[in-house]
């Protein structure tokens, strides 16, 4: 039985890998969908032995908020349990939750930092 070519022949002037005679080849440019970044929210959770002035302090300090809107968060928190200090991709949230943690465990505060998906 003779061999069946698996694909027609080329024509004489057309050579394999889809190259012209003068080996310019033509790619198709496919293009790419990008996903912006997950955001994620950090949060500070209230406890009845931080001060207020250091949840101000941190607010200020690590999430660069102005002391009119730090204290508006900080009061927040203190009524409500908890307040978003700021949203920022998981690597930054993650960061910036670590060194709250640290900062409060340095000055002695049960202050409690977490991220969450926003």
């Amino acid at each position: 039985m003779p061999d069946i070519p698996s694909q027609p022949p080329l024509p004489p002037d057309q050579k394999p890998g889809g190259e012209d005679g003068d080996g310019v080849t033509t790619v198709e440019r496919v293009p790419q969908k990008t996903e912006p970044p997950r955001l994620y929210q950090v949060l500070l959770l209230n406890d009845d032995f931080t001060p207020m002035e250091f949840v101000v302090m941190v607010l200020q300090e690590y999430f660069r908020h102005d002391l009119d809107t730090a204290t508006q968060i900080m009061l927040k928190i203190h009524h409500e349990g908890r307040g978003v200090c700021g949203v920022f991709t998981k690597d930054v949230a993650a960061t910036k939750v670590e060194l709250v943690l640290a900062a409060a465990r340095r000055a002695g505060h049960p202050l409690q930092c977490i991220m969450e998906a926003a």
